[in-house]
């Protein structure tokens, strides 16, 4: 049986990414909002909905909706998830779950006070290298993890009006905030942040950090390259083993293998040699590299109300807080 979702945002992201995810996952939009009258018939013509609103808290009194989910700033993500929690409905919402950390825990408090659930879309977690580095890391044979860089860059087309970093912060840098805590295992504690931009608008920083778990890492991050290229880096690394994950389909375990140059009958033994995946691209099957659509299967079950796995407000809360951290430490 379906979820009837309320849907708020119909930019290209939500109609693009996530609207295309809900029929897989047993959800359909009962009832859909924009302000952009142009954005909202576009979206209802594509995905059938007949019951459209221009206005989200009228939106919230249509009749027989199970859930409500939210893609468009935060400051509607905090507003309206506010709102829905105070009748009882479920809310994913895209990241980031709110403009503040503060507005963040609000909504927390709120979730936890009412026992109706918050999901924050972290797809992060769910793109198939990064999935199945963190399976690698928690199977038992990899042992501890000692440390983390990663690298997750972007171009300045957040700056097409004038520059201003609070999006780039909000919508590109929070990602890596769950992701390095979600793969060391632990809260991020210690920071130190250095920075580099040659002209406004272009920016790269190299953010180091402690876990309190001990885990040491490094990620950076700017605005310094061209979104053509890939953008992604991720090492993790333990002892005598490895894993690295290019461009978030490329993986690599590295762990102990010997010197073969010497060894006439030498062989690759899968019991210590570098295993690689590659995903086959000219496969028929409409897979799902990116995560959105794993991603919002868990989102389904929490909105249904059965256990999932599906990042939490109480992420979304720790994400914030991590970034607030380290948007301090650029600007001081």
């Amino acid at each position: 049986m379906s979820l009837n979702i309320g849907w708020i945002g119909c930019g290209r992201h939500a109609t693009q990414m996530l609207m295309p995810t809900l029929g897989r996952n047993a959800m359909r939009i009962a009832a859909l909002c924009d302000r952009d009258q142009g954005a909202l018939n576009a979206a209802a013509s594509q995905y059938g909905v007949t019951a459209t609103y221009t206005d989200w808290e009228e939106m919230l009194t249509h009749p027989g909706l199970d859930a409500v989910c939210i893609a468009v700033g935060p400051q509607v993500h905090h507003a309206a998830t506010l709102a829905c929690v105070k009748r009882g409905l479920p809310v994913f919402m895209e990241k980031p779950p709110a403009a503040t950390h503060a507005q963040a825990l609000e909504l927390q408090h709120a979730s936890d006070a009412a026992g109706v659930p918050v999901f924050v879309g972290f797809m992060k977690r769910y793109s198939t290298g990064n999935r199945i580095c963190a399976n690698i890391l928690r199977g038992g044979d990899f042992g501890p993890v000692l440390g983390i860089t990663g690298s997750y860059m972007t171009a300045p087309t957040y700056f097409a009006g004038e520059v201003d970093y609070t999006g780039f912060y909000l919508h590109h840098c929070v990602h890596y905030m769950d992701l390095m805590p979600w793969l060391a295992g632990s809260p991020l504690t210690e920071m130190t942040v250095r920075r580099n931009s040659p002209e406004p608008g272009r920016i790269l920083f190299h953010m180091g950090f402690a876990c309190e778990n001990g885990v040491i890492g490094n990620v950076v991050m700017g605005t310094v390259q061209s979104r053509g290229t890939p953008m992604e880096q991720i090492t993790v690394m333990g002892d005598h083993n490895r894993v690295e994950v290019d461009n978030i389909i490329n993986v690599a375990w590295h762990r102990d293998p010997p010197f073969k140059a010497d060894d006439r009958v030498a062989r690759l033994d899968p019991a210590c040699d570098t295993l690689t995946w590659t995903p086959n691209f000219t496969a028929a099957a409409n897979e799902d590299h990116k995560g959105y659509v794993a991603l919002m299967a868990d989102v389904a079950q929490g909105l249904a109300g059965t256990p999932t796995a599906a990042p939490t407000i109480a992420d979304g809360v720790r994400a914030m807080a991590t970034l607030e951290q380290m948007v301090g430490l650029l600007e001081a």
